[in-house]
């Protein structure tokens, strides 16, 4: 008796919206697994707390933490980058106008967004990709980005061979204002981009559980579904 009704609500259901394309997908976990052995390596480096015993040579445990970190920071950057190109190849979703709020509709979708999260509206906006005000906090999370790398390439210089090609940052140093400046910077942009993780794994899954949005699995498949009460309170 009660199979019935369940089938025609299910069949009433918008059909699930391909948000998120692969190249989207895979550099958001590159960049997130970069992300966390930065800061582990980091960390490290800035703090060192393992102690051996014997001379340096036969353990090298400094040398093998900045290893992985350069390479750590390698994938990072090119997956930032791969990303940024996506920002204008990329699906509706995923071009650069989602981050920034240019046209009027994404302005009235951060007007909504600012509503719901300020408990004016009970609901937010029935729409596939994230929220302009989303969009806009990942155009920051971008900016730090960038700002990592920079400082990261600026403090490179300082143990990179005379002859390598990374000598050619060596100008970012006075223009952050000296080497400690460029430290303080990476330091502080790296504790930004963990906060910003905590934050959004908790929004992520909270919606995924209290909006039944999908929100947290369309990072795996890609889809996001609007459920049939998102439909009505946009009515």
């Amino acid at each position: 008796m009660s199979a019935a009704p369940a089938r025609a609500s299910t069949a009433e259901l918008p059909p699930p919206v391909y948000v998120y394309q692969r190249p989207v997908r895979v550099t958001h976990w590159v960049t997130f697994l970069s992300v966390i052995v930065l800061s582990a390596t980091g960390f490290y480096i800035g703090r060192p707390f393992i102690n051996v015993t014997g001379p340096a040579r036969d353990h090298f445990v400094m040398g093998t933490v900045r290893v992985v970190h350069l390479y750590a920071a390698i994938v990072f950057a090119i997956s930032v980058f791969v990303r940024v190109y996506w920002f204008f190849i990329g699906n509706q979703y995923a071009r650069w106008d989602q981050f920034i709020p240019v046209s009027r509709e994404r302005l009235r979708n951060f007007w909504e967004a600012v509503k719901f999260f300020g408990f004016i509206r009970r609901r937010p906006l029935p729409y596939p990709g994230q929220t302009a005000t989303a969009g806009l906090s990942y155009a920051g999370v971008f900016l730090i980005c960038f700002v990592m790398i920079l400082t990261g390439l600026a403090m490179y210089t300082v143990y990179a061979p005379p002859q390598s090609v990374f000598q050619i940052f060596r100008f970012l140093i006075p223009l952050f204002g000296g080497l400690q400046v460029v430290r303080l910077v990476h330091h502080i942009g790296m504790w930004l981009m963990l906060v910003f993780i905590v934050l959004h794994v908790y929004l992520a899954i909270l919606f995924s559980i209290t909006e039944s949005s999908g929100i947290f699995e369309s990072m795996f498949s890609g889809y996001k579904e609007l459920t049939g009460e998102d439909a009505e309170s946009d009515a």
